[in-house]
């Protein structure tokens, strides 16, 4: 073995280690909901597989005793489901129990903060395929919540030491999204063996993440969504690539952020992922 490939197995031997010790550690939500793994759970035989990047949140807007805003939308628990739709998130939210005088907890205005990303998978991505959630087994490279830097901004505002200790509420431990976390042999593995255990022909990528840090183990041609497109500018075709030596329709698209065009997208994925339902729209009518 090379010195460089020794410093790559030490480096890949650290990440693995580090990956593990935050999957068994125990972390908290502001007031007291406890980070969850979000895995599919119908694991019959699928027709298709969806390979996201992270779990995402149950949002709550948290009002102050005197009635005023502190925060929009709080990340406050794990979504009940993986790519969850934000069904029932009011009752979810009411059973967050928090001390009278900070105030309470209750759905954010903006109902499209809780599962957007759900919503925009069902309608923009496996309706255009002819799938449903019935026909497709839904993953992630990380199988649990993560905080963006607009929510550790939120915590760190609000959900102070001084508040911690006076009411005795437990610290606020979910971790920032680090990109490092999602090389792990070990997650790898489990995933294969959950696109394996579905036993599904067509493999569906949402982004750049699970192309780099799935599909480029199996196949090194690939990092990256842009290698999809071709000079025309279309996206969306399905590609055979051998996967542990069993081939896979796979079908790199944008991720659903984009597609809907949540937060910070990215207009040139939106256009091209428009494009794509147009011409599913067009063989399905035909």
């Amino acid at each position: 073995m090379s010195g460089q490939e020794c410093q790559e197995n030490r480096q890949n031997t650290w990440v693995h280690f580090n990956k593990t010790k935050i999957m068994e550690q125990s972390y908290y939500f502001p007031f007291g909901q406890e980070l969850k793994r979000v895995e599919q759970k119908d694991r019959n035989p699928k027709e298709a597989f969806v390979l996201g990047v992270y779990a995402s949140a149950v949002h709550a807007r948290w009002i102050g005793k005197d009635g005023k805003q502190k925060v929009s939308a709080l990340a406050v628990a794990s979504e009940p489901e993986i790519f969850w739709t934000g069904k029932n998130a009011q009752e979810i939210i009411s059973k967050i129990e928090i001390p009278e005088q900070l105030g309470r907890l209750t759905i954010p205005t903006d109902k499209q903060l809780n599962g957007p990303s759900g919503k925009a998978l069902d309608k923009l991505f496996l309706a255009p395929l002819g799938l449903s959630r019935q026909t497709t087994w839904l993953c992630d490279l990380l199988p649990v919540s993560r905080v963006n830097e607009q929510q550790r901004k939120a915590i760190d505002k609000h959900y102070t030491n001084d508040i911690i200790s006076h009411f005795g509420l437990p610290q606020a431990t979910v971790p920032n999204f680090d990109k490092t976390e999602l090389n792990s042999p070990t997650r790898r593995a489990e995933i294969l063996e959950e696109l394996e255990a579905s036993q599904a022909d067509t493999l569906i990528l949402l982004g750049d993440l699970p192309i780099y840090w799935f599909l480029r183990f199996h196949d090194k041609r690939f990092t990256k969504l842009s290698q999809f497109v071709d000079t025309n500018g279309i996206y969306g075709r399905q590609n055979e690539i051998k996967i542990n030596n069993r081939t896979y329709n796979v079908i790199p698209l944008c991720h659903p952020r984009q597609a809907a065009r949540l937060g910070n997208s990215n207009a040139k994925w939106g256009n091209l992922h428009d494009n794509w339902i147009k011409t599913k729209n067009i063989k399905r009518n035909n």
